[in-house]
């Protein structure tokens, strides 16, 4: 006789009796297979399968006889099994420079990962410390994962990277919920979605069964909003006689800084800037830091710039540069910008990235740590001033965005003038091939949903894009390849419910989502 194969309670009660190093194994390993339901593989079932079984580890530690502290523990390693799997990628820009650099890697990726496995750890501890049914301490705890991911993209200037929202991002019916709740509040309506088998397990009663199906169906209610959305949504109108041209290089960033190879690089990017002005383009992008040369300074290149646009009906080109300060006005300063170059080679208007990479562009506390930034060198980039909305001749007004500034929700505008367009230039040549730049273009299509505004982005080795506002993709070049995405740019809709409301309708509903889970305790 075949033996029985063990049921849903069976995997609850041995996931609950485990302890020590097995409870930290168990959760380690469905912090990793979170990582799974992420871009690119978007693999959902794993979602459930992690967050079913880490609220069975937390159902165990609460019969534990330092409860709450179990709890925290098993969060944190639930945390660094999803971090130490998910940011991995960054390992790639210590290996540019790997004699100089990859000392760093143990401490780069294990030391983030550890830092950001705090804040689901702090989630897990709330539910480690709630009472009431397990309804109620999963109501607890979606609503600390909630603040803990607000307070991930904030505190010591804040990483979102792989927001749980995002594994939402295979297809932009799933993605339409942010355009009212934001990444944040999708990701309250995931964790309810993703727990709701837990509840099933503790028995196949009728009682279950409705908080099962209660959990499910207010998990699904964003994305049924959204698909409501998207089914009756208008076709988009292009703006009028705009016809862009991103510029993809494929420039290896181990060849970008070497002075022998600046020649070569600059007319890549002429040669195929020129390409596009013969095609009919009126505005082409360049990506983040595109050439190995200060733009501003380079006269011999702003006079190439100029020639080519005006050969053709091309009114501007807008260039991710390096900016540097007056030689006359010591010290040197340097900035990671985005100029705007119009049909005579004039710059017209500048932005300075504002969120800069701790370790990346400066070096935090330098002068008790005696190393150099992996792209600054010694030269510790400045920051711009915040959010901007920039002039651009034949555009709506662009809010320009440099690198990874287009993870943070909420923050990819100036409050007081809305623009038409997100533009997004970055350099994704630092992580090679690798999940880093698919994950980072993913969380971008979340910011055109969120903001309602198309999202124009210029990548080194990809991926270019142009994003409709809905986060649909209209043209796409991929990573490792040269060329030219070109096509039309999308009209802005009207302000979302998230570009009014902000991130504060999300906590808000988290503090709803506490409040209900903590009401059997007030009442008991």
């Amino acid at each position: 006789m075949a033996a029985e194969r063990p049921g849903p309670h069976s995997i609850m009660t041995r996931l609950a009796r485990l302890s020590g190093a097995r409870r930290a194994l168990a959760a380690f390993l469905l912090g990793a297979l979170l990582t799974a339901a992420f871009p690119p593989l978007f693999i959902l079932p794993a979602a459930f399968v992690a967050f079913t079984g880490l609220v069975w580890l937390l159902d165990g530690a609460r019969a534990s006889a330092r409860p709450i502290r179990t709890a925290l523990i098993t969060g944190w390693w639930f945390g660094f099994g999803n971090f130490v799997t998910g940011v991995y990628w960054i390992a790639n820009a210590m290996l540019v420079d790997a004699a100089q650099f990859g000392w760093m890697i143990p401490f780069a990726i294990g030391g983030l990962s550890a830092y950001l496995a705090a804040f689901p750890a702090l989630a897990a501890g709330a539910y480690g410390a709630a009472r009431g049914p397990r309804i109620a301490r999963i109501l607890v705890f979606a609503a600390a994962w909630t603040a803990t991911e607000y307070l991930r993209g904030t505190v010591l200037t804040g990483f979102p990277w792989n927001l749980l929202a995002t594994v939402w991002t295979f297809a932009p019916v799933a993605m339409q919920g942010a355009a009212f709740l934001g990444a944040y509040g999708l990701g309250l309506a995931s964790v309810l979605l993703f727990t709701a088998p837990a509840v099933f397990g503790v028995d196949a009663g009728a009682h279950s069964r409705r908080h099962m199906i209660a959990l499910a169906v207010v998990g699904l209610l964003p994305f049924a909003a959204g698909a409501v959305r998207l089914i009756t949504a208008a076709p988009i109108a292009m703006v009028p006689d705009v016809k862009l041209a991103l510029i993809q290089g494929n420039i290896s960033q181990r060849m970008k800084w070497r002075p022998e190879e600046r020649t070569a690089i600059v007319r890549t990017y002429l040669d195929l800037t020129a390409e596009a002005v013969r095609q009919g383009a009126t505005h082409v992008v360049w990506p983040e830091t595109a050439v190995p040369v200060a733009l501003e300074r380079a006269t011999d290149v702003r006079a190439a710039i100029a020639a080519i646009l005006a050969d053709g009906r091309a009114k501007a080109l807008i260039a991710g540069t390096i900016r540097l300060s007056a030689p006359e006005q010591p010290p040197l300063k340097a900035w990671n910008s985005v100029q705007v170059f119009d049909s005579s080679g004039r710059i017209v208007d500048t932005f300075d990235k504002f969120h800069l990479v701790p370790f990346g562009e400066y070096v935090p506390f330098r002068r008790w740590l005696p190393i150099e930034a992996i792209a600054g060198g010694s030269l510790d980039f400045m920051p711009g001033p915040g959010p901007a909305t920039i002039a651009v001749p034949g555009l709506p007004p662009v809010s320009p965005l440099v690198c990874y500034e287009v993870i943070f929700p909420g923050a990819v505008t100036a409050p007081d003038a809305r623009p038409g367009v997100l533009l997004n230039v970055t350099n994704d040549a630092w992580f090679g091939d690798s999940t880093g730049p698919r994950q980072h273009f993913a969380a971008a299509r979340l910011r055109a949903v969120e903001e309602g505004l198309p999202l124009v982005r210029a990548a080194g080795t990809g991926i270019s894009a142009i994003v409709d506002p809905y986060g649909r993709v209209l043209e796409r070049l991929d990573l490792g390849h040269r060329g030219i995405v070109e096509g039309s740019l999308p009209a802005a809709l009207a302000p979302t419910v998230f570009a009014r409301l902000g991130n504060g309708l999300a906590l808000a509903l988290a503090g709803i989502a506490a409040a209900l889970g903590l009401w059997p305790r007030r009442k008991r």
